[in-house]
């Protein structure tokens, strides 16, 4: 069992926060996407290693996904309005981000430009 199996509400929980935008814009790409999630796991690895994490250079859409999954990750560790009990660390925040960029670079691969959000929004309602 791969480490993020038991964490399936997190990464439902930024998924959710991935088609929340994409719903809102049907305009966002698989890349937009891998582009935030990629910023997010560079950004979560750099504070878990206690570094100033990199300012990304993202496109709109990017910046908008970014900020929607970084709220939900913000709200799994526990910052903010009331979170999880116990919250989430960094190491788990990140392996989820991980999980999520592979899930992108496979459907993308397999249906195309719009191949992973098209195939995780039948997931959430």
């Amino acid at each position: 069992m791969e480490p993020e199996e038991d964490l399936l509400d997190v990464l439902q929980n930024i998924e959710f926060s991935i088609i929340t935008e994409y719903r809102a814009d049907r305009t966002i790409l698989d890349i937009d996407v891998h582009d935030a999630i990629h910023a997010l796991a560079r950004h979560y690895e750099a504070e878990e290693e206690q570094r100033t994490p990199p300012r990304p250079r993202l496109a709109e859409r990017a910046q908008r996904v970014f900020e929607a999954v970084q709220k939900a990750c913000e709200w799994r560790l526990g910052r903010g309005t009331a979170g999880p009990d116990p919250p989430n660390t960094l190491t788990e925040i990140v392996a989820c981000l991980k999980r999520i960029r592979n899930s992108i670079e496979l459907w993308t691969k397999e249906y195309g430009r719009q191949g992973y959000l098209n195939y995780v929004q039948e997931f959430i309602k």
